[in-house]
């Protein structure tokens, strides 16, 4: 988060914020959210993987790439209550 601001509070909006980091990634590289082929999430809270889901649907409904969602303990950051990984295939002109 900008200024080490606080996460926001549940798992959907995390998970937004999360994709919406990933989105811009890819963008600064020539990129598109429709580049991905592959997400992993971990997840703190099992209870909460349907909002993750959704969040996660909501941005890659056509695009479909492949999802691991473990289950974790912790994460380094206890404000945060996932992190999303993503493996993309950029091709270049």
């Amino acid at each position: 988060m900008p200024d080490d601001a606080d996460p926001p509070a549940d798992s959907y909006g995390q998970a937004k914020r999360c994709i919406e980091r990933i989105e811009q990634a890819l963008a600064d590289a020539g990129g598109s959210l429709a580049d991905v082929v592959r997400t992993r999430a971990y997840l703190t809270p099992a209870a909460d993987f349907e909002e993750f889901g959704r969040a996660h649907g909501e941005a890659f409904r056509e695009i479909r790439p492949a999802n691991t969602t473990v289950i974790v303990a912790a994460l380094v950051d206890p404000r945060w209550l996932l992190e999303i990984e993503a493996e993309a295939v950029l091709t270049q002109p």
